[in-house]
């Protein structure tokens, strides 16, 4: 009992790991989601992080350790030629270990300012993954359409295959009562045939594209999954929401609190020290003897002049600014021609469908009108099969360009980034 219950259990969570419905929506989000290059989001958030905390590091007192010893040539002294006024000249070989401990005071806010400016890193690196993400829609947008249009003919072909079955029935009847030639039979076995053929090289194809379109979302899908084929509708916003967009803006506030980094590198900077140590000599060069010292103060710098560099290297970023706007007003333009160029394709087939109809209504119409020829000899067996191909022909015309408008709408969505 525990076997079966066991057998059960991992049977449904087979039936689990593929997914037997989905619909574009869905695979937008699978992509987005699990994409190899989406996991550099998570990646580089946790490297901002890490540079961030290392930043704000500054912040706090530094503790430095070090020592030397020196021996040198010649030492001070002072040339007093009476014994009794002497004064000892220091040891020519001299020791020193010191901890200094330095806290800054006060930078212009630089510390903060480099931590907006790395929140502005990772937003526009982020950012950038957005857009290579986004430019997969449009792959994905061409193979679930046309996965979607071979399930479609592959069920045109089954229904073609019922009706010839239905003839056949009748056909041998025919035959049976010396009414028919065998000859239309073997016909309509023929034709059966064919179908089958396509039937197969259809599943060949859906099964290829499903694998592909697996590889690309990241999930595993049913050999039988069931894609969505709803009616795809048009944004009808008038702005673009691409993340190339908000990319742009990012890549200019960055450039922004470059300028601000660039303020405050000559900004005053005040600094407490505080030194302490042991050594021969001492603070007091005339002790040859090993004594303890400290000193406490406060460092204070501030770069006046630096000979115009600062503005230079805004004005350089003044010139990557405009050169965003331009790059921006590039993508506009380009969008909006491809936008008018996906507008026209729409209404192409929008007109394209209407005479397919028509086609596909006067096709049914002579089949129709052929059955009952055929009956009374009018027509052959052969021109009544040929009409049935020509009609499934019109009809699979028509599905090829329902589906087409779909996948047209839904590239104007993408290109519009909605």
């Amino acid at each position: 009992m525990k076997l079966v219950n066991l057998l059960l259990y991992l049977g449904f969570g087979l039936s689990l790991s593929a997914q037997t419905n989905i619909t574009l929506n869905e695979c937008y989000v699978l992509v987005t989601k699990n994409y190899p290059i989406a996991k550099q989001k998570e990646l580089l958030a946790q490297k901002n992080k890490a540079e961030v905390n290392v930043i704000n590091k500054s912040k706090l007192p530094t503790l430095d350790l070090s020592a030397q010893a020196t021996y040198q040539s010649d030492v001070t002294h002072v040339p007093i030629s009476n014994p009794a006024f002497s004064i000892p000249s220091p040891n020519k070989d001299q020791y020193k270990a010191n901890i200094s401990v330095n806290q800054l005071i006060y930078n212009g806010g630089a510390i903060n300012e480099l931590v907006d400016f790395k929140s502005l890193e990772l937003q526009a690196q982020q950012k950038q993954i957005d857009v290579s993400l986004y430019q997969l829609k449009k792959q994905i947008n061409q193979l679930y359409f046309s996965i979607v249009l071979l399930q479609e003919k592959k069920e045109l072909l089954t229904q073609k295959e019922v009706l010839l079955n239905t003839k056949l029935t009748e056909v041998k009847f025919g035959i049976e009562n010396g009414m028919v030639e065998q000859s239309f039979a073997y016909m309509l076995e023929i034709e059966k045939v064919k179908v089958k053929q396509l039937q197969v090289e259809l599943s060949n194809n859906i099964q290829s594209l499903l694998e592909t379109l697996s590889q690309l979302i990241g999930a595993t899908l049913d050999p039988n999954v069931n894609l969505e084929n709803s009616e795809v509708s048009l944004s009808l916003s008038d702005t673009l929401a691409r993340p190339e967009i908000d990319l742009f803006n990012i890549k200019k506030e960055q450039l922004e609190s470059s300028k601000v980094l660039l303020s405050n590198n000559r900004s005053p900077k005040l600094m407490a020290f505080a030194l302490g140590g042991y050594g021969n000599p001492g603070l007091n060069m005339l002790d040859n003897t090993f004594q303890p010292y400290y000193m406490v103060g406060v460092k204070f710098n501030w770069k006046i002049y630096d000979w115009n560099a600062t503005q230079q290297q805004k004005e350089v970023l003044n010139i990557n600014q405009a050169i965003i706007d331009n790059q921006k007003e590039v993508f506009n333009l380009n969008t909006s021609i491809e936008l008018k160029q996906q507008s026209a394709e729409i209404e192409k087939i929008i007109q394209l469908l209407k005479s397919d109809i028509e086609i596909v209504a006067l096709r049914n119409k002579i089949v129709e009108l052929s059955d009952a020829q055929l009956k009374n000899g009018i027509i052959t067996s052969s021109e009544y099969i040929s009409n049935i191909t020509l009609k499934y022909e019109a009809e699979i015309n028509l599905k090829i360009h329902q589906i087409q408008l779909k996948l047209a709408k839904a590239n104007y969505n993408v290109i519009k980034g909605n």
